[in-house]
């Protein structure tokens, strides 16, 4: 036996779903404490699940709580989450410290997929992922998420990575550890809270089916690491480009003033641009994870009807 499965407390309706080879779709909890204000957030958290069962699989938001690794939380485990005074921000770094402590605990993506592979869960739906940081000369910030990606077998499907990062050296970061970078239904990265960027994608396919059969054919070859799936906002939410990166740009200057560091940056930054677009980013936030919850579900299912008969 496994020994990290004594601190694994998986939800019935998951464990049920994973027993019989039906799809799962992890979802992380720090978007919940950590980047929505209360009560979006947990209105959120609960709209993902019912859009991932609406699509044919089973939500898991993953968290730590009591000493345990929850898979699958109840309502009465969101509302926790959602209105603590204080929930740890956890990556891989974290995780042992906060399980051994019985600390609540909210995954970020490197942390939710270490927790999703422990269970068997091989995809997982965020907004967008960490990368490497503008002013990474100085400050040597690259988010545990990219390390992540070329260790852990989990397919992620996102809005790309966060726009307040430096997307060209993320890019770069993930090639170098030959993490497939799909784009799905786009052959350019899309930029969070825009559709498209400056960087074109090698990989791009046109529906869930034809991605789920390369994601098969990786995991017969037994090729280390996940997979990351660049799924942009819907057009209709999309903000525009001048607009946003502008916010943005002003953002980071202030958090440099502001002497923000390590994972305090991303929140700082989120809550400004916030601020700063009078609640627009935070709209568009929610339609790309709404967005994204749709596509991870279909994938997923289609990936099951691919293993299943074969």
């Amino acid at each position: 036996m496994k020994t990290y499965k004594r601190f694994l407390d998986i939800k019935q309706e998951v464990k049920e779903a994973l027993e019989n080879n039906k799809p799962v779709v992890a979802l992380e909890s720090t978007i919940i404490s950590h980047g929505m204000p209360y009560p979006q957030n947990v209105e959120m958290a609960k709209k993902v699940e019912e859009i991932v069962r609406a699509e044919g699989a089973v939500p898991a938001t993953i968290a730590i709580m009591d000493g345990k690794i929850k898979i699958g939380l109840s309502n009465e485990d969101l509302e926790t989450l959602a209105k603590a005074d204080y929930v740890a921000k956890v990556s891989r770094r974290d995780v042992a410290k906060i399980v051994a402590n019985k600390s609540l605990g909210a995954t970020t993506v490197a942390s939710t997929m270490i927790c999703a592979e422990m269970a068997g869960i091989k995809f997982f739906v965020t907004g967008g992922i960490g990368g490497v940081h503008r002013g990474f000369e100085n400050t040597l910030d690259i988010s545990a998420d990219l390390e992540e990606l070329a260790l852990t077998n989990v397919t992620v499907i996102c809005a790309g990575a966060k726009a307040i990062l430096d997307l060209p050296r993320t890019m770069e970061y993930l090639e170098t550890n030959g993490v497939p970078v799909v784009g799905y239904q786009t052959e350019v990265l899309p930029a969070f809270f825009t559709r498209t960027s400056d960087i074109k994608l090698t990989n791009f396919v046109e529906d869930e089916v034809e991605l789920a059969e390369m994601i098969y054919v990786k995991d017969q070859l037994q090729l280390k690491g996940g997979v990351l799936v660049a799924n942009p906002i819907p057009e209709e939410d999309s903000l525009d480009p001048d607009y946003i990166n502008g916010i943005i740009d002003e953002a980071i200057k202030q958090s440099f003033i502001d002497g923000i560091e390590g994972k305090d940056v991303t929140p700082y930054l989120l809550k400004t641009i916030v601020e700063g677009t009078n609640g627009k980013s935070l709209i568009a936030n929610l339609a790309l994870v709404y967005n994204n919850a749709k596509v991870g579900a279909k994938l997923a299912k289609a990936y099951f009807d691919i293993s299943n008969n074969n």
